[in-house]
């Protein structure tokens, strides 16, 4: 991993576990696998298990021939697809993830941004702002609130899902499309399964949780987005080439939709887009995410799959490599 994702992640309060569980040198850094010091290639050439976090290099096929011991591959992040390379299946190594741990605040950002959209939050407050004195609110936000709203989930990715656990408690219709969900299980989690044209246009706020693949790129774009209700919210905590940035904000700037984008494409957005200035989108740069005291979570999860590990147990969070075609 990067040495700021060392400083990061494996804090004070997680380092001592993982040096429990472990034979660890946590002083021990690598960044390239290429590196040829004496002392580091003997260290990869004992080395059973990796121990990864962003900014790990590709695990490709010369890479893994420095490291014939190893077995497996345990990730404090969320996606293995930037190092964890089609050479680690062919080796049979074993991969675990902490998908499941970033999933956490992704979904709590979410649920929050559905409820405060269907409030009329972001829109009230800046009319307080410029009004400086009561406002009627009955009168400007008639039709504001959750109960009773429809949210629409494209993805029932592993954030897809606890989204919809955390929607559980409210008056609220969730409707899903994914076409690799299983109807059944999405009923369990107290969704309905639709197709996309119809998801967009029976919703009052559309959630994106589907991973970024070549048949997702810009899965909303003008035809799509026309498609949402006059006063609908989009959110966007997945990929930003989900969407058709150029589309989105025409339809912005007329006000006709509402937006809340923690993802955009490009990932920083020029200077001057109008994203940044209009009264009816909520940015923010990519903070739904694990941040701060959340990353423990994350190292704590990695950590007990490495103990589960050393006791001869199947991960808890095993990476499925048939999965990785259709997921983050």
């Amino acid at each position: 991993m990067s040495a700021g994702t060392r400083a990061a992640v494996l804090s004070g309060r997680v380092l001592p576990k993982l040096v429990r569980v472990a034979d660890v040198d946590p002083e021990l850094l690598l960044t390239d696998f290429g590196d040829d010091d004496p002392g580091l290639s003997r260290r990869l050439a004992e080395a059973e298990v990796l121990f990864t976090g962003w900014g790990c290099p590709p695990l490709d096929a010369r890479a893994l021939d420095r490291m014939p011991r190893l077995r497996a591959v345990v990730h404090a992040a969320g996606s293995v697809k930037h190092h964890v390379t089609t050479a680690c299946w062919d080796r049979g190594l074993l991969v675990s993830s902490a998908a499941a741990a970033n999933a956490v605040p992704v979904a709590e950002y979410t649920l929050a941004a559905i409820l405060f959209a269907n409030k009329r939050v972001l829109e009230s407050a800046h009319a307080y702002r410029s009004a400086r004195a009561p406002l009627d609110l009955l009168g400007r936000y008639p039709a504001v609130g959750n109960y009773r709203r429809t949210v629409g989930l494209v993805g029932a990715s592993l954030i897809g899902r606890r989204v919809m656990e955390l929607l559980r408690p409210f008056d609220l219709r969730v409707l899903v499309h994914d076409p690799y969900a299983d109807p059944g299980e999405i009923a369990a989690l107290g969704g309905e399964v639709c197709v996309l044209d119809q998801l967009l246009c029976g919703s009052d706020v559309v959630s994106l949780h589907a991973p970024a693949l070549p048949q997702t790129r810009h899965l909303l774009d003008a035809a799509t987005l026309a498609l949402m209700r006059d006063g609908a919210t989009l959110i966007n905590t997945a990929r930003g080439s989900l969407v058709d940035t150029e589309a989105l904000i025409e339809e912005l700037v007329t006000g006709r939709l509402h937006a809340v984008l923690d993802h955009t494409e490009p990932e920083v957005l020029p200077a001057g887009s109008p994203l940044f200035n209009l009264p009816n989108v909520l940015l923010t740069p990519h903070v739904a995410g694990s941040l701060g005291g959340e990353l423990d979570r994350l190292a704590a999860t990695a950590v007990a799959e490495l103990e589960r590990y050393a006791h001869g147990l199947a991960f808890r969070h095993p990476v499925d490599p048939a999965r990785l075609a259709y997921s983050a």
